[in-house]
């Protein structure tokens, strides 16, 4: 049986793991939101890109696919989110 997920419920998610897991606690996790430069500040390195590649599999059950780690996919929350539901629909 699957379990439906909205965007919305993704988003927020994703934003709690972000940062809760993510950021240093003084960077202010509260000011973190959906346009949130997640690359252009450093949030995303390729330790923490590896973490959220891993959360996302296990939270949501889907892998991402090697082609789909670009920039452009993971340049905000809001591109993430929408990769996650692109995959889902998959």
């Amino acid at each position: 049986m699957t379990i439906a997920v909205t965007e919305g419920e993704i988003l927020l998610k994703l934003t709690e793991y972000v940062g809760r897991n993510l950021l240093e606690e003084a960077d202010g996790s509260s000011q973190l939101t959906e346009s949130t430069p997640l690359l252009q500040l450093g949030i995303l390195n390729s330790r923490n890109t590896g973490r959220l590649l891993a959360y996302i599999d296990e939270e949501f059950g889907v892998p991402v696919p090697p082609t789909r780690i670009t920039g452009k996919h993971f340049a905000d929350l809001g591109s993430v989110t929408a990769l996650v539901v692109q995959l889902l629909a998959e």
